[in-house]
């Protein structure tokens, strides 16, 4: 996994891969370039049996401001006022949220300062987020004449109808506590607690089954966007499966032995 100036990694002997916007000048704004290294990062990760759990940080004052509206706007000097490049980047970063979503590892963020927009979109398309009690969430696009639709999306899957609506339609700041209410991330600590916090929480996921995780993950997003019985239905058969694979057969035993499992991640 190669390194990036403003994209940092890094790989603990536990299998918790940080990775850390590093673009502060920009307040980690999510630029063409941005996108394309988280894009490739996660698809790394996904794919590398060494890491088991990510943890997506940020570099002070800002955790992300969204897209790089510097770019965006000069993205309007195009013959066609900027329609091919908008679609362009909305599409890169729809790409980086499902790419977040169907990566078969857990990732959790891990936020302080300011998540604005898509910024707002990327944490609420982590599967789990602790933030700092400093930290303040917005998806602000009203305040400039752009509703925020593509953050709309993440979020109205993260917080009820109302809660999301709310922030959509003022583009008001929402407090880390606040946040935590409405189920747009687990928990807010202080300042100083939080990246034991998130490690602590990443290294106790960690310590589970990589299959088990991956079988989970994938199962919970297909299972939610799907009627009542037809999700019971595959549910049941993911549960079949489950049962079948080894790691299964070591826990189980595992358990009724009062041992320790040890995991093949199969």
């Amino acid at each position: 996994m190669a390194q990036s100036d403003i994209l940092l990694h890094d790989l603990d002997a536990t299998g918790i891969l940080r990775l850390t916007l590093n673009d502060a000048g920009r307040r980690n704004a999510l630029s063409e370039a941005m996108l394309a290294e988280l894009k490739e990062a996660f698809a790394d990760a996904g794919s590398d049996p060494a890491v088991r759990v990510i943890v997506l940080a940020a570099i002070d004052p800002a955790f992300c401001a969204g897209h790089d509206l510097k770019e965006m706007t000069a993205g309007r000097a195009r013959d066609d006022e900027g329609k091919a490049y908008f679609a362009h980047v909305m599409s890169m970063c729809a790409g980086v949220m499902q790419g977040i979503v169907n990566c078969p590892k857990p990732v959790i963020a891990e936020v302080t300062g300011v998540a604005t927009a898509a910024g707002c979109q990327l944490v609420a398309s982590c599967d789990l987020a602790i933030a700092a009690d400093t930290a303040q969430f917005s998806t602000p696009g009203v305040h400039i004449g752009l509703f925020c639709s593509t953050p709309m999306v993440a979020l109205s899957r993260n917080v009820a109808d109302k809660h999301a609506m709310e922030m959509l339609l003022t583009g008001d700041m929402t407090s880390a506590a606040r946040a935590a209410e409405i189920g747009l991330v687990n928990r807010s600590v202080e300042p100083e607690a939080l990246q034991e916090t998130t490690m602590e929480m990443a290294r106790k996921i960690a310590s589970k089954s990589s299959m088990a995780l991956a079988t989970g993950k994938r199962a919970y997003y297909a299972q939610r966007e799907m009627g009542l019985a037809d999700a019971y239905d595959y549910a049941s058969g993911v549960m079949v499966g489950n049962m079948l694979a080894q790691d299964a057969r070591e826990g189980i035993g595992a358990f009724l032995e009062k041992r320790t499992p040890l995991w093949q991640d199969t």
